[in-house]
């Protein structure tokens, strides 16, 4: 399995995959959305053989620093349990960071995401419509956030979800 930058051909494999692995098509509606807005800043796809077994997408965040959003992350219902979420995750905030990104927000699981580093409490004093104990964030440096309180919001696709 590798790792790589999504392509446009790749488009409707990954609306294939965000519909398998999501209840509805509200993921696959906002991936479109944010491409369209030119929000999907950092788009990846996990490739076995010649299949899509996996995407994750992080969009600009209105922050206080540079700042991405974390969503989603999907694998193929039937490959999940086999890392491949947790690669892409590693493989896009080793990316973000390269690229000069200082922070990472996701709302999801706490217990899936601490073990990238992302942490409730980093995100607590953050005013979102999206707080709460399921937004957390991560240093890319390794160590604090360079501002630790202020508004931040996800890109206006977000906005869109039910």
């Amino acid at each position: 399995m590798i790792v790589r930058p999504e392509e446009e051909a790749d488009e409707p494999a990954i609306r294939a995959l965000l519909k398998a692995a999501f209840p509805g098509p509200d993921e696959a509606r906002l991936v479109d959305r944010l491409r369209a807005d030119g929000s999907a800043e950092l788009s990846l796809v996990a490739v076995d053989g010649d299949t899509i077994v996996g995407h994750i997408l992080f969009s600009p965040m209105t922050a206080p620093f540079r700042a991405l959003g974390l969503a989603p992350v999907a694998v193929l219902p039937g490959r999940q349990g086999e890392s491949i979420g947790s690669a892409l995750i590693r493989d896009g905030l080793a990316r973000a960071t390269a690229a000069g990104w200082e922070g990472v927000f996701v709302l999801g699981e706490p217990e899936y995401y601490r073990r990238f580093g992302f942490d409730p409490a980093m995100a607590k004093e953050f005013s979102s419509p999206y707080a709460g104990p399921y937004l957390m964030a991560l240093s890319l440096d390794g160590k604090a956030l360079p501002v630790t309180s202020g508004p931040i919001d996800y890109a206006p696709a977000f906005a869109d979800l039910e």
